[in-house]
């Protein structure tokens, strides 16, 4: 009977041992979270979410409340373009979330007349924290500051060669380009796509055929042409 009972105590002391041991990993790990603040441009651009939610990203997102209310801004303006992406850096927010890899903290920072850049520098500068934007401007005062930039182009362009010449895609026009005929829309991923002759094709979706791809740390864009078989409007 005593060995019984000293059977007992000895694999009730290993259980506790090994959950202690568990736990103390997970606080070890939790305090080794970088903190990472995120820009309008990151949540717009949408790609932050993809890489969160596959579980490469265990950081702290923290998205100031004052970056919220630049997209409310630019979802409420004048400017179409603008509305959309804005609508969709939101969404990318909310989706953040929920996303169970990563903690994703709303941060209640002063709505004040503050501009939303510095603001992050602020923050980055005083928790030790990193930035994560698209932005090349951003990226570089940070850079100048001593913060560590979390840039989803460069990551883009270390694991993927990107689009081709004569790939094939679907893009819906959205607006005008700087150039005579020209028509722009954007990908999912943010990716701004610039469409020969395709002004008078607003609000419709074609598919194009890529003429040239750009990519690098200040951004993404695709020169195009319609695709050959394409019905004209």
């Amino acid at each position: 009977m005593e060995l019984f009972i000293l059977i007992i105590v000895l694999i009730l002391l290993a259980e506790t041992t090994v959950l202690f041991i568990k736990s103390m990993h997970r606080a070890s790990k939790n305090t080794g979270r970088r903190k990472v603040y995120v820009d309008t441009s990151a949540l717009i651009d949408g790609r932050i979410l993809t890489v969160a939610q596959t579980g490469f990203i265990s950081d702290d997102l923290i998205i100031p409340r004052s970056v919220i209310r630049e997209l409310q801004l630019l979802a409420d303006g004048k400017d179409k373009e603008k509305r959309v992406l804005a609508r969709r850096g939101m969404d990318n927010a909310n989706e953040l979330e929920r996303v169970v890899f990563c903690n994703v903290t709303i941060l209640q920072d002063p709505l004040d007349r503050t501009p939303v850049d510095e603001r992050l520098i602020a923050l980055a500068k005083e928790n030790r924290g990193l930035i994560c934007t698209n932005d090349y401007n951003l990226n570089k005062v940070a850079t100048t500051e001593g913060i560590d930039v979390l840039n989803v182009n460069d990551l883009a362009i270390a694991v993927t060669g990107g689009y081709t010449a004569g790939d094939r895609i679907k893009v819906k026009i959205t607006g005008i380009g700087s150039n005579p005929g020209q028509g722009i829309g954007h990908l999912e991923d943010g990716t701004m796509v610039v469409v020969d002759n395709a002004a008078r094709n607003q609000g419709a979706e074609l598919e194009v055929q890529i003429l040239r791809f750009i990519q690098s740390s200040a951004g993404r864009m695709i020169f195009a042409k319609k695709a050959r078989g394409h019905k004209k409007h």
